[in-house]
């Protein structure tokens, strides 16, 4: 690198003065300097700077100064030390390292650098005030921000148009909406920017209405004012209004920017507005905007909230480069759509492409691992977040960490990470005494409840329900009656579908079939398809044939193409042995088409879940697991065991009958966990269906047989088989 440097001469003829500005606007340092990129080469510039005696003259390091406390590549903690090596620095030098300071990552020091700036006597001009309102707003400084205000006022520069508007941003910004509005009020400067100011102030704050109301006032309306608004609806939850808003935005002719897109296609996703969202791609790809990273991780949202997979993971594959948020929505969109199994596989690729996991990347993958109960990824995704988190610092991290844990059966990891919480949310609360009642802890939970409320933690309607399910699984029909009371009268809640859900169960499993449906008469609203399911089971458990055919009448209407209701009727006709209803019940789902929901459980050994179907046969394994299962028949009979063929859907022989039975999900999955773990470890099981009860009864047997607690997730609630007997105490 050749520098040419000032002739010694001119810097001593002028010993108080920089050298003529032509003379320095075009030396090579200062060139060299306007194209650079890199603090790297910064420092070697100013090393030339120094050898050629620049560092002299103020204009020389104002410059170096500003590239190195603004540029994006910039230094405060090298401009501080720039600045520090001056006497005397000018008004722009100041200026400059208080816009440094409001763009880093400690705004509150700009305001120490203008008191600094003040205390030397040089005084503030109209360029000094916006950057550094903009610090006051960023800490939250209101003190300081209104002793700014009262400088602003003193000097007379309130009159000027970017300092007013600074002041009602700053105002806006911490919330102050009420200075902001007087600010706004009491100036004859009301043009386009301050307006969009104290609507951005508005609709951060949630009052998306007042600002739409000063929004129609603004006399000219750019792209910021209309995004404004637009923020203002999506992150008030009016998902709708917002992309309303857009169409509105669109007829008036105004081109959208990067962030209006950004928003619009967050509400897309929200609402599932799928013909909006593919409007906005191809106005990406029509303008050349496709190749934005975070326009691209936006659209992948978009499609895969939709429900259109492919299409997301198309986009997904073909990005050049994908970072962790890249990842997050194509893993968050996975677990959306409930594909868990292929959200964990994505999960495995991340770590494999060495992209480190981040809290919105576990708290995706810690419901996956719920829903398919792969307690042994949960358990590494734990140990994960202690290793390069050092500490769990989100409630919603230990909340989720808790849930997963309860839902995939360990139920006193689950106690142990709630114990450790310092601070509990509602919502940590709420999952452990659902985890505690599902799990058929009853008097955990409520336990628990009792001591959330004498704590003074108010609970909400999520927090009654953990409560009568907990006093459902344990038929607890007093105490459910008295918290459905308390709810209403104490706490002045009106129940909902799953409050009434949680009481028709309790009561229909008690046997107590006309208060059910005394109860149901007078749901406030029209009972769904569960309310009506809950009774029907609770009729096929005591083989209540009239009223479950007329509760059966109700589900056909509700649902006509959900095969459950048909299934559940058969069951109760075969429980009595109406063989010929049984047939026509069959005959009705064949001409329809429809099929039983087969049954589905799942295991997870060494980390990977294994899925089993009634009767399957292709798994790897299928020879061994079913050789276990022949053994474990043996076993059972040798033990007295006699299988309950009323729950089989047709009429055959008893030996067939027993046959189809054996080869039931669940049982597949128990095989295969004794042949592929150490004697007296844990079998963990998933099963998407409600346990039947011959396999209810066959693994209580099981588990003693081969020494093995096994525990079991069924669509209602936790079964723990040890020793012969289950946690639920044959009440489920």
């Amino acid at each position: 690198m050749v520098v040419s440097a000032i002739p010694p001469s001119t810097l001593h003829i002028l010993p108080s003065s920089d050298p003529p500005y032509k003379l320095l606007e075009t030396h090579s340092s200062l060139t060299l300097l306007s194209r650079c990129k890199t603090i790297q080469h910064l420092k070697q510039i100013h090393s030339q700077i120094i050898k050629t005696g620049l560092h002299n003259t103020q204009f020389t390091m104002t410059k170096l100064i500003h590239v190195c406390a603004i540029s994006p590549f910039g230094d405060i903690s090298y401009a501080i030390s720039l600045f520090e090596s001056i006497d005397n620095p000018n008004l722009i030098l100041w200026n400059t390292m208080i816009r440094g300071h409001s763009l880093s990552s400690f705004p509150v020091r700009a305001v120490g650098f203008y008191v600094r700036m003040i205390l030397s006597g040089v005084e503030p001009n109209s360029y000094t005030f916006p950057f550094l309102l903009k610090s006051c707003a960023k800490f939250g400084a209101t003190h300081e921000g209104k002793q700014i205000h009262a400088h602003v006022l003193k000097l007379g520069l309130d009159t000027v148009v970017f300092v007013h508007t600074s002041l009602i941003n700053m105002y806006a910004q911490i919330g102050d909406l009420s200075d902001a509005r007087k600010v706004f009020d009491k100036s004859p400067m009301r043009d386009a920017v301050s307006f969009t100011a104290l609507v951005t102030g508005y609709t951060a704050r949630g009052f998306v209405d007042e600002a739409r109301q000063l929004f129609d006032e603004i006399p000219v309306r750019d792209v910021v004012s209309w995004n404004a608004m637009i923020a203002g609806y999506t992150q008030s939850g009016r998902f709708s209004e917002a992309l309303a808003f857009f169409d509105e935005m669109r007829a008036a002719n105004v081109a959208p920017n990067e962030s209006t897109l950004l928003t619009v296609l967050s509400a897309c996703a929200h609402t599932g507005s799928l013909e909006l969202g593919n409007w906005v791609h191809s106005w990406l790809e029509n303008h050349g905007l496709s190749s934005s990273l975070r326009l691209a991780n936006a659209l992948i949202d978009m499609y895969a909230k939709c429900g259109v997979l492919d299409k997301a993971r198309g986009l997904f594959e073909d990005l050049h480069e994908k970072n962790v948020v890249s990842w997050n929505v194509m893993i968050g969109g996975y677990t959306h759509m409930s594909q868990y199994k292929e959200a964990l596989v994505l999960f495995g690729l991340m770590l494999q492409s060495n992209i480190e996991p981040n809290d919105v990347t576990l708290l995706s993958i810690l419901p996956a691992c719920s829903h398919l109960g792969a307690l042994d990824l949960g358990k590494w995704v734990h140990a994960y977040i202690n290793r390069k988190f050092k500490h769990i610092t989100t409630s919603n991290l230990q909340t989720s960490l808790l849930d997963m844990y309860a839902k995939c059966g360990d139920i006193k990891a689950a106690e142990q990470i709630f114990n450790a919480m310092k601070q509990r949310s509602l919502g940590t609360w709420n999952a452990m005494i659902s985890g505690l009642a599902n799990h058929g802890h009853a008097d955990k939970a409520l336990e628990l409840f009792s001591l959330m409320t004498n704590g003074g933690i108010k609970p909400d309607d999520i927090t009654f329900v953990g409560v009568l399910s907990a006093c459902s699984h344990a038929g607890l029909v007093d105490l459910g009656r008295n918290y459905f009371n308390s709810m209403i009268h104490d706490y002045k809640f009106s129940p909902n579908l799953y409050h009434y859900g949680c009481m028709v169960d309790l009561l229909g499993q008690a046997g107590l079939f006309e208060e059910a449906e005394i109860l149901i008469k007078n749901m406030e609203m029209k009972p769904d398809g569960a309310i009506w399911g809950s009774l029907l089971a609770a009729c096929r458990v005591h083989g209540h044939v009239e009223l479950g055919e007329y509760v059966a009448e109700r589900l056909f209407e509700l649902e006509p193409e959900n095969p459950g209701a048909y299934v559940l009727l058969s069951n109760i006709y075969a429980g009595v042995g109406r063989w010929d209803d049984v047939a026509r019940i069959r005959t009705i789902l064949n001409d329809k088409g429809m099929k039983k929901v087969p049954g589905c459980s799942s295991i997870e050994v060494d980390s990977v879940v294994h899925e089993f179907l009634v009767g399957d046969r292709v798994h790897p394994k299928c020879r061994e697991i079913y050789k276990m299962l022949d053994e474990i028949d043996g076993l059972l009979e040798k033990a007295g065991f006699v299988p309950d063929t009323s729950e089989v859907l047709y009429d055959m022989d008893e030996e067939w009958k027993e046959g189809a039975l054996s080869h039931h999900s669940e049982k597949l999955a128990i095989a295969f966990g004794l042949i592929s773990t150490k004697p007296g470890t844990t079998i963990r099981i998933v099963k998407n269906l409600r346990v039947c009860g011959n396999c209810h009864s066959a693994t209580k047997l099981i588990s003693k047989i081969f020494n093995r607690e096994i525990i079991a997730r069924d669509r209602n609630r936790f079964h723990h088989f040890k020793d012969g007997s289950c946690s639920c105490n044959d009440y489920w």
